[in-house]
């Protein structure tokens, strides 16, 4: 599976009310259109995250650019920083069919930007714009299914949308390197667009349907929180500056990394729930928890296909599909934790996932010995996307507890912030590592795709055991996730 998004959309507040339950479940007849339009957008962005993942290796050799692979990810994560917290005030306010549409559109014209560049600054810059538009879908959905699904029915549908990304988990890598390897890694980026179509025609009906217009009609209408678009927008530049002196590791670096803090903690700190970074009992430390969570995993698993394909000489087909696995065993944690029976157990099955988490990312980098088979690291990333999947559901279902209706828009945000956020700060470390210690050199002389890359094993070593320690925090935080009064 790619590193590039969170696997599963999460949902973050309460619903309005209904009058009364609805039968059946999310494929009754009351949500049937509605359940499979939203997991085809899901199924979208799995497609697209598992697929980009396999071909960015090569891309960024084309494009002369080993020494940004980190940027390819990051930009991503930056832009969607703004996106999220503007999806939450414009779904709070007027419904989210807008800015699932608008965000639909910018992710598709991000491919395409990506998919034509001619050199790495544009194929960032498209990254970037996808961003921006996964940010506003993203949070929006979280919305659609608050407003339109009952209480009951939240496990069920979020345990739908992890199994969404089994199929692209096994199928995408395999399509994308075979693509990439007989036609060139432009047409993934340039295919995936025409996806598009689908949840297009789906989704955006039923949504309207649904769960379009603000909470209340009858109230008067809310201007936009301009306070909060200044810090995400303050978050989104902070985080790109940061990220940028992370990568160029100069002297004079010193000055965009000291702006990127100074914009970047206040805003931080503005945006996220009080008490976040203190690990405050109830809603903070659940936010917390998908910071080290998502963080870690995913900057950790950004460079497992390049280390494969630099370091072990495996083509680009078979260094995506080694992450497949973990496409079933991430449904399949979200599944358990979807269960009504395992709700009193929830806490330790998440401290459990969270050490499962650290082994895996712990364990990767043995694949670097000769004598290690390539096949261990699938096994144990499966492990890894486990614990994920008791994790990320988890969290989910504790913040749907502790969000009030108003709030579903900007807890969502909130959630998928502190989600990407972690994956920026976190991808810039450890791409800041990996460059000082010669990472930027595995991919010279075509040597993603012929096998010759120079030998830097130290470059990946460097980026995964810290972050196994970071989610070995991770569990300490899982102990801390219900408010102090029970």
């Amino acid at each position: 599976m790619s590193a590039l998004e969170p696997r599963v959309p999460q949902i973050a507040a309460e619903p309005v009310p209904a009058a009364a339950p609805s039968p059946g479940g999310i494929l009754g007849a009351a949500y049937r259109t509605l359940s499979i339009g939203i997991i085809s957008v899901v199924f979208l962005i799995a497609f697209e995250a598992t697929a980009v993942g396999t071909a960015m290796p090569v891309a960024a050799r084309e494009l002369d650019g080993i020494g940004l692979y980190a940027f390819g990810f990051s930009a991503y994560f930056t832009t969607s920083l703004f996106g999220m917290v503007l999806s939450g005030q414009w779904a709070d306010r007027q419904g989210p069919l807008r800015p699932v549409t608008v965000g639909i559109g910018a992710f598709a014209a991000g491919l395409v930007c990506s998919g034509t560049a001619q050199v790495m600054g544009v194929f960032v810059l498209g990254r970037a714009v996808q961003g921006f538009g996964g940010g506003l879908v993203i949070v929006a959905l979280y919305v659609v299914v608050s407003r339109a699904y009952e209480e009951r029915l939240r496990p069920a549908i979020m345990a739908a949308f992890a199994a969404s990304w089994v199929v692209p988990s096994i199928v995408g890598p395999l399509a994308a390197g075979t693509v990439t390897e007989h036609l060139g890694w432009r047409w993934v980026f340039l295919g995936i667009p025409a996806l598009v179509v689908v949840p297009l025609v789906i989704a955006l009906p039923a949504i309207r349907r649904t769960a379009s217009g603000p909470v209340d009609p009858e109230a008067p209408p809310v201007a936009f929180d301009r306070r909060r678009i200044r810090l995400a927008l303050g978050i989104s530049v902070g985080a790109g500056l940061l990220q940028y002196a992370a990568q160029d590791l100069e002297w004079w670096s010193l000055v965009p990394g000291a702006a990127g803090v100074a914009l970047l903690v206040p805003a931080v700190l503005g945006l996220l729930p009080r008490g976040t970074y203190r690990a405050r009992r109830g809603l903070p430390s659940v936010v917390l928890l998908r910071v080290v969570a998502a963080g870690s995993f995913i900057a950790a698993e950004s460079f497992v296909p390049l280390m494969l394909v630099t370091q072990r000489g495996l083509s680009p087909t078979l260094a995506g599909f080694s992450l497949a696995l973990g496409g079933v065993t991430w449904a399949g944690g979200s599944w358990v934790q979807s269960k009504g029976r395992m709700a009193p157990y929830r806490q330790p099955l998440m401290v459990g996932g969270m050490v499962m988490v650290a082994l895996a990312i712990a364990a990767a980098p043995a694949v670097l010995i000769e004598s290690v088979p390539v096949w261990t690291l699938a096994l144990a990333w499966a492990v890894g996307c486990l614990g994920m999947g008791l994790v990320i559901g988890s969290t989910s279902v504790l913040l749907l507890k502790l969000s009030a209706p108003e709030e579903a828009g900007a807890n969502s945000a909130a959630l998928q912030i502190s989600d990407a956020l972690a994956n920026v700060v976190l991808l810039a470390a450890g791409g800041a590592a990996f460059a000082a210690l010669g990472g930027g050199a595995v991919g010279a002389a075509h040597a993603v795709t012929d096998g010759g890359a120079a030998s830097h094993p130290v470059a990946f070593v460097v980026v995964f055991l810290p972050m196994a320690c970071v989610a070995l925090v991770g569990a300490w935080v899982a102990t801390r996730l219900e408010p102090a009064d029970g």
